[in-house]
C-alpha cells in the first residue's frame, strides 16, 4: 500500500502553459498605455468614486431600532 500513487492524471499540455505563463507573467509585462489607464482606473478613479459616495452619504440612514412608521432617512 504505501507507495502506491493515487489518482495519477496526465497533464493537458494547454493548462501547463498556461500555468507556466501565469507563473511567469512579472517577466512579460510591459506598460503600454493600455496599462497605464487600467492602473489608474483601478487604482485611483474607481476607489477615489466609491469613498466619495461613502463619504457623501454617510450617516443618511439609520436602520437600528425603527418602529412601523418611523423614517429611515437622518437629514
Amino acid at each position: 500500500m504505501a507507495g502506491l500513487q493515487h489518482h495519477k492524471v496526465a497533464m493537458d499540455p494547454a493548462f501547463v502553459r498556461l500555468n507556466n505563463m501565469q507563473i511567469n507573467r512579472y517577466k512579460y509585462f510591459r506598460w503600454t498605455p493600455r496599462t497605464g489607464f487600467l492602473t489608474t482606473l483601478y487604482v485611483f478613479v474607481i476607489p477615489g468614486i466609491v469613498g466619495y459616495i461613502g463619504w457623501k452619504w454617510d450617516g443618511a440612514w439609520d436602520l437600528r431600532a425603527k418602529r412601523r412608521g418611523d423614517l429611515i432617512a437622518e437629514r
